[in-house]
């Protein structure tokens, strides 16, 4: 009888970790799989200053923000994780990668070594992006000046640090699935729906997560701690912000002003220069959106403890 349960618990375990790594396999878009296409840098601009990858990835505390040599560092309960550098640089950036190499990266989350990127690279909200707008911001970052220096490792503790694990994050928060347009709505609204909800990955930190890290689906949108450890994330659905219009959606996307003549700071103002980097239309559009979204009531935010 111990004999059979005995074998039955390694049977078990032997079955669990077969799930496991199956689950957890890197995905990969092959080469092979891309068509035959010709990228546009032109559009790749505007892919990059709607990624917000200047934000992350221009080395911090200078005034250049195509010098894309890393360095941020990103603290979160998981740990500190350091901006990589995407520069065209060969042996410290993403100067030797192919283009299917890229589109792994922001599509699958996955390095050119085959490992899971942990999701501080928002590649959740990228994965809905459309794939040529990825192959176009490849070809706009070839264009830019190589940035030598490796930034350096991430600060990230056992478990979190198990790259594999990861896998089993990508299972339970990431999909896969393309942007597909409503048609109940306006081109233009599903063009702000594709820049808020991919590109753009608005979401990522105005939304609160769970213990896992992975966004609170039915508070999306809703607000909660930064990500990055100070202050609260404002609310920008209906619940918060009925009394902006579109207009000022798209001119604080602009100017990153308030309708109440406040400015937008920390993070946000890195956000502002690349929006403002956008068309008109592209700003409308994504006011479009974002006026549209319902009110969700976010988390209850921690009173201020009093002073004594």
């Amino acid at each position: 009888m111990l004999r059979r349960i005995f074998l039955g618990l390694i049977l078990a375990g032997i079955a669990g970790i077969g799930v496991y790594w199956w689950v957890t396999i890197p995905a990969v878009v092959a080469a092979s799989s891309l068509p035959a296409y010709k990228p546009d840098p032109a559009n790749g601009l505007a892919v990059f200053n709607a990624g917000g990858c200047a934000s992350c990835h221009a080395i911090p505390n200078q005034p250049d923000r195509l010098k894309l040599g890393g360095g941020l560092p990103i603290p979160s309960p998981f740990g500190t994780f350091h901006v990589p550098n995407i520069s065209p640089d060969p042996k410290d950036g993403i100067g030797r990668w192919s283009e299917a190499d890229f589109v792994t990266a922001v599509l699958k989350g996955t390095s050119p070594d085959r490992t899971h990127y942990f999701p501080a690279f928002p590649y959740a909200s990228y994965e809905h992006a459309r794939i040529e707008d990825v192959r176009d911001l490849f070809a706009y970052l070839k264009t830019l000046a190589p940035v030598a220096g490796k930034t350096q490792d991430h600060d990230v503790p056992f478990p979190f640090n198990i790259r594999r694990n990861v896998g089993g994050w990508k299972f339970l928060f990431t999909d896969s699935e393309p942007f597909v347009a409503d048609a109940n709505h306006t081109p233009s609204w599903n063009r702000g729906a594709y820049l808020v909800n991919g590109l753009g990955h608005c979401a990522e930190c105005h939304s609160p997560r769970n213990f896992l890290g992975g966004i609170v689906e039915g508070q999306r949108f809703a607000g909660g701690p930064n990500p990055e450890g100070e202050g609260w994330v404002p609310n920008i659905t209906q619940k918060r912000m009925s009394e902006w219009s579109a207009k000022d959606f798209a001119y604080f996307l602009e100017t990153g002003q308030t309708p109440d003549g406040d400015t937008a700071g920390g993070s946000m103002a890195r956000v502002i220069k690349n929006t403002s980097q956008l068309s008109p239309e592209d700003r409308a559009a994504m006011a479009e959106y974002l006026k549209s979204l319902p009110a969700v009531e976010g988390p209850p935010r921690p009173k201020k403890a009093k002073s004594s």
